[in-house]
């Protein structure tokens, strides 16, 4: 068990992870206004390339830049990159609450690919949990309504990348520094969004766009060092739980930036979301056979 001091630094690197991401989020959505997805993150990651190279020699790391190359960190930033990649492209096409909420189900597609590939066995309750969370995801996306879009999909598949990321890190050792395994990713995400780039018409760099995506250069390596530090040497039961703030932050930003206010369908559906993440992760504690249980030890 962590100590209680331990257990505070994660939650405050938390919230700061969470708090950052949703300001990223929403100076890439602004960026995206002008800029086409692949020119946005290749943007983004030249300069948070940089940043993450300062923070890992700040941490005088460097001499483990080599783990990088380590098959569990590259597939970490692979499946991160094709997440990045689709939830870029949707992020300019939907309200940001909206693709929030979506993207917080997650830890149920973690589940779900853990029984997938026969890593974990779920019984009546966290299958129940599931299907309220999948349930959730459809009153947020709301298939055949006016605002349903190709959009909505793409944020689904970006969310299954994202589970498949946090599986993997589960298998990344703890030798492997927090701020190694961040570089990692975002280069990687920097060639798949070059790569997806060439297929785009660019625009100019000289204007204030390129001001939004610097600024999220540095706000999203510092919430990927954050959140992995959040997940360190700490009871990630109580950590994990606080990743839902982010859909409060979400809604605040996007109503003051945008206007935009989910309606009920889609408060309803968060509300689900959040509720069956929450008893998933309980259910994940109290399971002696759990796979994926929620300990002190989180590879990253």
């Amino acid at each position: 068990m962590a100590s209680a001091a331990e257990n505070r630094r994660g939650i405050v690197f938390m919230l700061a992870a969470m708090s950052l991401f949703v300001v990223n989020d929403t100076l890439m959505k602004l960026a995206r206004e002008i800029y086409p997805t692949g020119q946005a993150l290749t943007l983004r990651t030249v300069l948070a390339v940089f940043v993450g190279l300062a923070l890992v020699f700040a941490a005088r790391e460097g001499d483990r830049l080599a783990m990088a190359f380590r098959p569990r960190v590259l597939l970490r930033g692979a499946l991160e990159s094709c997440g990045a990649l689709t939830f870029g492209w949707s992020l300019g096409l939907m309200p940001l609450a909206n693709i929030t909420a979506i993207n917080m189900a997650a830890p149920l597609l973690i589940v779900a690919l853990a029984v997938l590939f026969g890593m974990e066995r779920v019984g009546w309750r966290r299958t129940l949990a599931l299907a309220v969370g999948f349930i959730g995801v459809l009153f947020v996306v709301r298939p055949g309504a006016d605002s349903f879009n190709a959009a909505s999909l793409v944020a689904v598949i970006s969310v299954l990348f994202t589970s498949g990321r946090d599986l993997s890190t589960r298998s990344i050792g703890d030798d492997v520094p927090s701020t190694v395994v961040s570089l990692t990713t975002t280069v990687l995400v920097g060639i798949v969004a070059l790569a997806y780039g060439m297929t785009e018409d660019w625009q100019p760099i000289w204007r204030m766009e390129s001001v939004y995506v610097a600024l999220s250069a540095v706000l999203v390596t510092v919430g990927t060092f954050c959140i992995i530090t959040a997940f360190r040497r700490t009871d990630v039961a109580v950590i994990a739980q606080y990743r839902y703030t982010v859909i409060v932050f979400a809604t605040l930003l996007g109503y003051v930036v945008w206007g935009d206010v989910p309606d009920m369908f889609a408060f309803f559906g968060i509300a689900l979301i959040i509720g069956s993440g929450l008893y998933t992760m309980h259910r994940q504690r109290v399971r002696p056979d759990s796979n994926l249980k929620l300990t002190r030890k989180a590879g990253a």
